[in-house]
Parts: C-alpha cells; structure tokens; sequence
C-alpha cells in the first residue's frame, strides 16, 4: 500500500522527501570513524605531525562506496597522480599566515621548500559528539615554525555529517582566533577550504603542467593516461571546464563517471565567508578549492584580501559540501544553496 501511495503521489508531481539516515561515531586512537546508515562515509584523522601536518577528513566515500578522494601518499593506488603530497582528503588551511607556510607544509616536503618557513596544524581535542545531530566538534592550534614555534591561532571546526540512500553531506563551520598580538593572513593563490578527488574526476589533459606558489617553487604535473578520466567542473554562474578557475561562484560542482555510475561533488559558500561569493581554485588535475583571501592572483591585481586579525579577534568560515551518487541539477544544487545561507 506504500508504495503504491507513492507511485500516486509521483503521478501528482509530488516528490518524497529523502529521508536521513543514523549517524554513527566510532573512536580511534587517531581517528574518528563517520558511519552513515551504518555504511563508512569518512575519518576525521588526525594521526600527528609526523604524518600529516593538518587532521583532514581522509577518504570520502559516497553512499554507494565510491571513493571520491585521492589515496596518494596515506594509501596509493594505481594509476594516480603523486604530485602535491599535502592534498589529502578534505581539509582547511592557508598558505601564508605571518609569513608560514600551512598549506604547503607535508612530511614529503621537496627539497626546494626545505628552506621556508612552514607552519603546522596540531590537533588538540575532541570536544564533542553528538550522533543524534550528526556533529563533531574538535580544536587544533596552528603554530608557526613547523609546529616547534609560536601558538598563532586556537582553532574550533565543527563537523555535521547527514546522508539519504543517494547521498553524503558534510557542513564544515571552522572559526579561527588570534592568540598572538597580530594575524595577518596575506593575499595569496594557495588556499583555503579544499578536496583533492580521484583521477577519474580530473579533467582530461593531454599536456604537461606546472604551477608555481608563492615561493617561486614549481610543481610539474605530468601528462598521464586519460582512461576513465572524465571529470568536468560547472558553477553557479555556468562556467564550465578549465575556466572555472580564478572565478567568483555561490557553489562550485565536480561531476564525472566512477563506478560506472554518475559521481557529482558539490561545495556551498556561504553569505557570512569573506568575500562571498568566493573566488574558486579548482584545477583540472584533482584540486578542488575555494579560496576566500585569493583575490589579488584571482582577479589579476584588481582585488585585494588581505585579512589582519588582532589579538582575540576571530574569524568563521563556513562550507557544506554533498556528494552524490548522481548528477544533480541546477534548481537543486541552488535549493541547497538557498537552504545553506539560511542556515547558522
């Protein structure tokens, strides 16, 4: 009877309402498995620095059990790029803050950035869980001097993890607090909340690559085998491919084929983040980012962010992100949106 009321409703035009599954918390000694309807969806990972320099959100699993994300370097898989060793699952950080280095900062550090100054994100807590609303709650310090320095921000991230038959969603609410007498994140292109995906969500490229940071320092990405490869960005305001890069979107959409089934991964900005809509750093290669505090590479010298924090003084950055196991439209990747800047 059920189903046929359904099906009555379907003939109507209504749609049902996907419903939410449990959310589950399982505890590790550095980790903090997320189950959704009793299905892995991710870890929130923090196994120290001399693993990783950030905790990030390591892999991301869609509700069919694609693995969204990269392996390289925690779990290598074949055929994979091994460039940007510090893209790991997802994370948050920044490439120049005081004049250190998070973003760039990993234990397979190359040998032209031995020399920099590198800054590091230590977990410090866990301070919450709640199963009931999908939340966790932890703390980090970023501390300058590859973490043996200076305490420069506390950080508080909140986590909120929900999911239906067909999808993933991941709110990340992180606020940043000046602990030293000034803060000041500069304007630069490496930044700040980001995903780097599988291969088969990359753009096919059949030419070389090399990007430059802010230091100068060059990383060659090389031409690769584009079997299966065929991922392709779209944003909010109908830019496409390649192009997405350095523009401003309300919300930014990575789709492609895995699994022989259709894989579509949306990030939300949100109305209260700096600079909203947010300049995008989303590269054909796996990088997927959003970059708030960019604005002078993004814009060719035209804008500006440099942001200064005094002591006690915070800031919040706010990002939702779904992953779906099918493609998703326009009216509801902007529903969502609509939904997420209502939201506090």
């Amino acid at each position: 009877m059920k189903m046929i009321f359904t099906l009555f409703l379907g003939l109507l035009g209504f749609t049902s309402i996907a419903q939410n599954l449990p959310v589950t918390f399982k505890n590790g000694q550095t980790s903090v498995d997320v189950l959704i309807g009793g299905k892995p969806f991710t870890s929130y990972f923090f196994p120290g620095q001399d693993v990783l320099k950030k905790a990030v959100l390591f892999p991301l699993i869609s509700a069919q059990g694609t693995t969204i994300t990269r392996g390289y370097p925690m779990v290598p898989r074949a055929g994979e790029r091994v460039d940007h060793p510090h893209h790991v699952g997802m994370w948050l950080n920044y490439e120049d803050v005081n004049g250190f280095d998070y973003w760039n900062n990993s234990t397979n550090i190359v040998a032209s950035l031995q020399n920099h100054k590198m800054g590091t994100i230590v977990h410090t807590s866990i301070v919450k869980q709640d199963a009931k609303k999908g939340l966790l709650e932890v703390t980090a310090d970023w501390i300058d001097n590859d973490g043996k320095g200076q305490k420069v921000l506390l950080e508080k991230t909140t986590y909120v993890f929900s999911g239906t038959a067909d999808s993933r969603t991941v709110d990340r609410i992180t606020t940043l607090t000046s602990v030293a007498d000034q803060v000041l994140f500069k304007d630069v292109k490496d930044g700040m909340f980001a995903i780097r995906v599988a291969r088969q969500l990359e753009i096919p490229s059949n030419k070389p690559d090399v990007f430059t940071d802010a230091h100068g320092v060059e990383t060659k990405v090389p031409v690769m085998d584009n079997t299966g490869v065929n991922g392709d960005y779209w944003s909010s305001e109908g830019v496409k491919g390649e192009a997405v890069w350095s523009t401003r979107a309300k919300w930014m959409n990575l789709h492609g084929e895995m699994d022989n089934h259709s894989i579509s991964v949306t990030i939300f900005d949100h109305p209260a983040n700096v600079s909203y809509p947010s300049y995008w750093h989303s590269r054909g290669y796996g990088l997927f980012a959003v970059n708030p505090l960019g604005a002078k590479v993004f814009s060719n010298g035209k804008d500006e962010r440099n942001l200064t924090l005094k002591k006690g003084e915070s800031v919040t950055f706010r990002y939702r992100t779904l992953i779906s196991d099918r493609l998703n439209t326009k009216e509801e990747l902007d529903k969502i949106q609509s939904d997420f800047a209502n939201s506090k």
